[in-house]
């Protein structure tokens, strides 16, 4: 498969990762681990997660094992835009932790062509139920459509909600005007990040950094939103 420039950064920068965590850890082990996996019966999440990463020549990242059964349970590719895509699946799930805004961020910044596929992925997360805490153990028996069908049968079943009253728009508008605003001055800044003058990187370095943040507010609101609306739809049952 040909990667352009941006996806062969993210796939390099995750395979500098993983290598690093593999060098502290008993990788036969985890070895041991996905081939028990292939074992399981057909359709199952544990033989289709083995299979995946079997097919690639992979096998389970340590400390991160239950984040290649993401993968498998939401059907986001092993590669640089599905792994950007889980990030956003993540963040709109209420996954809110450092390495889930750090990646998504890196993803946002480098692939600004995918920005209406991540904003489809962050929604699909907010419909879903939360899965952070989902492990190989407690699932690898399990059907993996029927797995499928339970995260998110829940949320389809809800009634439709009432529209968004006003102030929920001016809310949701203000979250996309933060996030437009952060992400155009961070790629405006970006180049300048390389720069081998020191004012360049100083001055371009404070902007990127409140870009970012903006961008994090304004994901960090629409979490909100979302979780308030579910709040209500759950009330009014």
């Amino acid at each position: 498969m040909k990667y352009s420039i941006a996806e062969q950064l993210i796939r390099k920068a995750f395979f500098l990762s993983v290598w690093c965590l593999e060098q502290c850890h008993d990788m036969p082990h985890y070895q041991r681990k996905v081939a028990a996996l292939a074992q399981l019966p057909a359709g199952t999440v544990g033989k289709e997660l083995a299979e995946c990463l079997l097919a690639r020549e992979l096998t389970l990242v340590p400390g991160f094992e239950s984040h290649d059964l993401k993968h498998v349970v939401l059907a986001y590719e092993l590669e640089p835009v599905g792994e950007i895509r889980l990030q956003a699946f993540m963040l709109g799930n209420g996954n809110w932790t450092l390495p889930s805004i750090l990646i998504f961020l890196f993803g946002l910044v480098l692939l600004p062509q995918h920005w209406r596929l991540f904003k489809q992925d962050f929604r699909a997360g907010q419909r879903c139920q939360p899965i952070a805490a989902l492990t190989i153990e407690e699932c690898q028996h399990q059907p993996l459509e029927e797995l499928r069908r339970h995260l998110f049968s829940r949320y389809c079943e809800l009634k439709p909600a009432n529209k968004p009253n006003v102030h929920m728009r001016l809310s949701l508008l203000g979250s996309y005007c933060l996030m437009i605003v952060g992400v155009a001055a961070m790629l405006f800044c970006f180049p300048f990040l390389w720069s081998a003058s020191l004012p360049d990187l100083v001055g371009a370095g404070f902007p990127f950094i409140a870009g970012a943040i903006l961008v994090v507010g304004g994901l960090l609101n629409l979490t909100i939103q979302a979780n308030l609306t579910a709040k209500e739809v759950r009330i009014r049952e």
